[in-house]
């Protein structure tokens, strides 16, 4: 079973939300919707269809650091979604979070926009795709932290294959 805080990142539309709602569901963790704690300016920049910059994410990353200090505190297993789509970001969450671990939900562009266009009420724009892409700086060897997963199946398969992977530690 999975402890401590993972990290689900991905470009939006990646499924970051409906896995984690699932792991929640399996697994008893506690969770936090890193959307949620955007300052209002970066939802209203995105609601108006323009992308967000690194001056931008800046206090949400650090709101985003004090949440996963406050939920390995607590002890247990908790889940954050956050699209964390550069080294630079995940690197920002990981200070101070000892055993921080991340789950790259690696999705192919065409499928994801597909499911964005299926969505209601999400304040991201889906012509704003493009610009994650851009930004994303897939997870390296290096980061030994990250367990990636494909997300072409169904969300109780890629569920599954994060609880295996995590559970035993290895990618």
């Amino acid at each position: 079973m999975i402890e401590g805080v993972i990290v689900l990142i991905g470009v939006s539309g990646s499924g970051k939300s409906t896995i984690a709602s699932a792991l929640v569901e399996k697994t008893g963790a506690k969770f936090v919707d890193g959307d949620f704690l955007h300052p209002r300016a970066n939802v209203l920049k995105m609601a108006a269809g323009h992308p967000l910059n690194d001056e931008d994410r800046a206090p949400w990353l650090d709101r985003l650091n004090d949440a996963i200090f406050a939920m390995n505190r607590l002890g247990g297993a908790s889940v954050v979604v956050c699209s964390a789509l550069k080294k630079a970001y995940r690197d920002r969450l990981r200070n101070g979070n000892p055993g921080l671990r991340f789950v790259y939900l690696k999705g192919d562009k065409d499928l994801i926009l597909e499911r964005m266009q299926a969505r209601k009420g999400h304040f991201f724009k889906p012509h704003l795709l493009d610009s994650q892409f851009a930004a994303l700086e897939e997870p390296g060897e290096d980061e030994t932290d990250v367990v990636t997963v494909s997300t072409d199946r169904s969300a109780e398969s890629v569920t599954e294959q994060i609880i295996q992977k995590l559970g035993r530690g290895t990618d």
